[in-house]
């Protein structure tokens, strides 16, 4: 029931929950086993996330061996089941998200409290002290006079110094009723980490502006996650849960105009299954910041380098693969169960994946007006454009300058009548949605992540696996296609540049283009036909 898996990404066990479904139920739900990733590594967590499946499980297989059982009532059923496990893991989220809130407004009220403390000290020493300055200032005048000093004034001058000096005791008492808050006073006197890497990195002219440059987005990663903390507040436990995000953090997490936050970066990489950050790089953020405590520890400012002496496998990262034909004919072969997506449009996009290479934010990004004849051939214009979307501009631009491009549209396609989702409308796809980090299918994305995992298709395999697969079967066919004309069909750099660049408009046929399009054939024998290209219409 409960299985425990290596991470690939940062070593930790994973638990996974495994039940079989009876042999009547295995044809209404497609599926031999129930297989769900518990998302946690705490061993009591996952024992308690996976004795609620099994009891609902349990309900759905006592549900099937009822006389007669409705089909569309157990799917239901089944999928509610898997919405609940689904909503379970975001309130669990939600929770956590509300502990570090409550942390940091904890320490928000104990600053404030500190700061009314000082405020009142300061309201009362201020009358005292500005007594002690009008005194001097009455001495330094008599004495200014130079006249004869009378016993009277003798005494007089000792009853004023009795006076000074009773008030620097009303001071020195007034500050030591301060006492209990003194560990929190020197909170915020220690120095912040941007405060140390300003000094010891960017204000260090010996540092390269590379050193500068990539110092500055590693500070700006940790500040990201836990706050511009000070120095002696850094520890090995933080260290240790910085580790961790970074090695979820996807690689091209920065390099877009609208980056998500950092913990909502590796959430996402995480369900769509994104090629996330290498060991080295990893290290190389270690290493910057323990570049920085070693100065620290030096001036005796922190006890100890919480950034020292951890381990990186630096070759370890996940190479994503084609998919293999038994793999293809299971995904095929397995019904659709996300109702997030209906069924239509996944097969509309797996089918043109399966018949283009295109990347997923292309096939998402397709407009109406990107469907074009050219020549008499009708093929999709991958381009970028600007639209005005829900009353705010919205900006789309292919991966690369070579990702600019015409893709002829496969006879198979046109067969399975893809030319029904040609709409009024301002999308090919209307049915995705936007998310709130301007990533146009990412509804799409984490179903599909969601039903492969479900399916126990390996890691390695994703959707960017069908455009491996569509450049392995072109370059592996045995007739006369160029290599140039299929780096421009899937939007390469193309690698003969002296014979042109990777579009039509610099002299690559359209139908050199369809030639290519074309030579896409897949057998998955004994799988049906039907199975691998459903009517869409």
């Amino acid at each position: 029931m409960l299985r425990s898996i290596p991470s690939r990404r940062d070593g930790q066990t994973r638990y996974h929950f495994r039940r079989g479904i009876p042999a009547s139920l295995q044809p209404i739900l497609g599926k031999r086993e129930i297989s769900l990733v518990l998302h946690t590594s705490d061993k009591l967590v996952a024992r308690e996330r996976a004795a609620l499946l099994y009891a609902r499980t349990g309900q759905l297989f006592q549900a099937g061996r009822m006389k007669n059982p409705s089909k569309d009532d157990l799917i239901a059923l089944y999928q509610k089941i898997i919405a609940e496990h689904e909503a379970l893991r975001q309130v669990e989220k939600e929770r956590n998200e509300a502990v570090r809130n409550a942390e940091r407004a904890r320490f928000l009220f104990e600053q404030m409290e500190l700061v009314t403390r000082q405020t009142e000290f300061l309201n009362d020493v201020t009358p005292s002290m500005q007594k002690i300055v009008t005194g001097i200032q009455e001495l330094r005048h008599k004495l200014d006079k130079q006249d004869a000093v009378t016993a009277a004034d003798k005494k007089g001058l000792r009853d004023q110094i009795d006076n000074l000096n009773q008030l620097v005791v009303d001071c020195a008492t007034k500050t030591a009723n301060l006492a209990p808050a003194a560990p929190e006073k020197k909170k915020p006197k220690a120095p912040k980490l941007s405060q140390m890497a300003e000094r010891f990195v960017y204000e260090d002219k010996a540092k390269s502006a590379g050193t500068i440059r990539d110092t500055g987005k590693t500070v700006q990663l940790f500040i990201e996650a836990f706050g511009d903390l000070p120095v002696n507040q850094i520890d090995g436990q933080i260290a240790g849960e910085l580790r961790d995000l970074l090695f979820g953090l996807p690689t091209l997490h920065g390099k877009n105009r609208k980056p998500l936050p950092i913990r909502d970066a590796v959430e996402q990489a995480a369900e769509l299954e994104l090629e996330t950050v290498s060991g080295k790089t990893v290290k190389n953020h270690f290493s910057r910041l323990s570049s920085i405590w070693t100065h620290l520890v030096q001036r005796e400012i922190v006890s100890r380098n919480p950034w020292a002496n951890w381990k990186f496998d630096i070759t370890k990262k996940i190479e994503r693969r084609a998919w293999s034909d038994d793999e293809l004919a299971l995904l095929l072969g397995s019904p659709w169960t996300r109702k997030v997506i209906s069924e239509r449009t996944y097969q509309g996009i797996i089918q043109t994946a399966l018949y283009t290479g295109m990347r997923l934010g292309e096939l998402c990004n397709l407009r109406n007006k990107d469907v074009e004849f050219i020549d008499g051939i009708p093929c999709f214009h991958i381009q970028p454009h600007t639209e005005i979307v829900n009353g705010k501009q919205r900006d789309w631009s292919p991966k690369t300058a070579a990702g600019t491009r015409i893709v002829p549209i496969h006879s198979k396609l046109l067969e399975a009548d893809i030319m029904s989702f040609k709409n009024s409308g301002l999308y090919f796809f209307e049915e995705l949605t936007i998310a709130r980090n301007d990533i146009r299918g990412n509804d799409f994305a984490q179903a599909f992540s969601k039903f492969k995992r479900g399916l126990e298709i390996p890691e390695e395999v994703t959707f960017h696996s069908f455009r491996h697969l569509v450049s392995t079967k072109l370059r592996n066919q045995n007739n006369d296609i160029r290599e140039l004309w299929i780096d421009a069909l899937l939007g390469h750099e193309a690698t003969h540049r002296s014979q042109g660049t990777t579009n039509y408009m610099s002299g690559i046929d359209v139908k050199n283009l369809q030639r290519v399009v074309e030579a896409l054939k897949y057998d998955l024998s004994p799988q049906p036909q039907s199975a691998l290209l459903i009517p869409l219409s």
